[in-house]
């Protein structure tokens, strides 16, 4: 077989034999299939899109690229969440150590960002020390002893996934149901999960902006993970405003410590509990969605959830007393102040997008696979949906490294909000959907 005839059939609509998906996978990983040729197999893909069948082929394929684990050997289930992506979307943090404390594992297997959207292994190598890409037996000793572990891609977890992720950032293939659910999949299948709940963000903020794709990529996944044998439900969650008040890397950590010590944005908790209780309903640790919403707020509220986190992150090399002394591990940016609008009223809209692309612009997001990241940019105090804003009242702070830096995030950020009129809140949660 060839590549290029693959690319050629995939080009031209036809649907493409297991084996020739599995002959890509399998080049990739070995290095006789070059960035430019997935480049463009990335890119049929995205105008032909992929029957059920080449999906999970797709799937499965990358999942078998390099090592499937077991955690069989625990006393709880192993279970994870994942999220399509937004901004202010820092869930994997808090969420990861409330399981932990409710008796499930968490081996949760994370990205960076990509496209417009941060990335929860940036977020991570914020914390000085953390090893966010521990070799396998680390990872298995940190779950083992701590309950979770939010690391990256190993080399031997997915290795496929791993470089098509990277072309797919910079080639503008992002919003690809197929891609995106391979992608997704075939990390979490190697992680050897028995459950996952799945975070589908809808809103301007999002990949699939609109309800009906959000939908249709919720169901692909759902569909697949279970037809491979992992238990799987979704739902679909709001990101026409940040999820958090904070977009950036460090600044969305320390906005998850502050969660943790009990003073939580109130959408974030909302979905952050709501993703808890349907995974452990999903993994048999609790009777229905509501008991476990109930055991994760509990996991919040008693601190459990917050310990976890600070044992986890001291076990992946990160400091001892992170958790008392945040603000004095982090990057902080020479330059922060406050973004006022240019006249005062009520927030009526918010391009949730275009906060995402000035934080990329920052220095805190990538324009090429090879860009370096800066953790100490981006915004906090984000004003939501419906508040007051004015000479008091700030857009947000921006966190910058020089001051045109800082006078083009301005600008960016003004333009995104749209002030007056009456705001409708979306539902934080707008539904669920379960296997088929």
């Amino acid at each position: 077989m060839l590549p290029q005839e693959i690319i050629r059939k995939k080009r031209d609509g036809e649907t493409l034999a297991g084996e020739e998906i599995a002959f890509m996978v399998e080049g990739l990983t070995a290095g006789s299939v070059t960035e430019g040729q997935v480049a463009a197999f990335a890119m049929a893909v995205f105008f032909r899109g992929m029957a059920r069948d080449e999906a999970v082929a797709l799937t499965l394929a990358m999942r078998d690229s390099g090592t499937v684990l077991d955690w069989s050997h625990l006393p709880g289930p192993a279970l994870d969440k994942h999220s399509t992506g937004g901004i202010g979307d820092n869930v994997s943090l808090m969420l990861a150590p409330a399981l932990a404390a409710c008796g499930a594992y968490v081996p949760m297997i994370s990205g960076r960002g990509l496209g417009h959207t941060g990335g929860t292994l940036d977020k991570l190598d914020s914390i000085p020390g953390y090893r966010s890409q521990p070799d396998l037996d680390l990872l298995r000793e940190v779950v083992a002893d701590v309950g979770c572990a939010i690391i990256g891609q190993t080399a031997d977890l997915a290795p496929a996934d791993k470089r098509v992720y990277a072309i797919r950032d910079v080639t503008a293939t992002v919003e690809s149901i197929p891609l995106i659910t391979a992608s997704i999949l075939s990390k979490k299948l190697a992680a050897g999960l028995a459950g996952l709940v799945l975070d589908v963000k809808t809103g301007s903020g999002a990949f699939m902006a609109t309800m009906e794709d959000s939908v249709a990529l919720a169901e692909s996944l759902v569909a697949v993970a279970n037809g491979a044998g992992m238990r799987t439900s979704a739902l679909i969650t709001d990101m026409n405003e940040p999820l958090a008040t904070a977009a950036g890397n460090a600044v969305e950590v320390m906005n998850a410590v502050d969660f943790l010590k009990g003073n939580a944005d109130r959408r974030l908790r909302e979905v952050t509990v709501a993703l808890g209780g349907e995974l452990l309903a999903l993994g048999g640790l609790a009777g229905d969605d509501a008991e476990g919403r109930h055991r994760i707020a509990e996991a919040f509220d008693s601190g459990r959830a917050a310990e976890i986190f600070g044992r986890m992150v001291t076990a992946l090399g990160g400091p001892a007393d992170f958790m008392e002394r945040p603000r004095h591990h982090l990057p902080a940016a020479p330059l922060v102040r406050a973004v006022l609008p240019e006249r005062e009223g009520n927030v009526a809209a918010i391009d949730t997008r275009a906060i995402g692309i000035a934080v990329v612009e920052l220095g805190g997001g990538r324009m090429r696979a090879s860009d370096p990241i800066d953790h100490s940019v981006g915004f906090s105090q984000l004003a939501g949906l419906d508040s007051e804003v004015g000479p008091e009242a700030p857009l947000a702070l921006v966190h910058a490294r020089d001051e045109a830096a800082a006078a083009r995030a301005e600008a960016a950020l003004r333009k995104a909000y749209s002030l007056d009129g009456t705001a409708l809140r979306p539902a934080t949660v707008h539904r669920r959907v379960g296997p088929a």
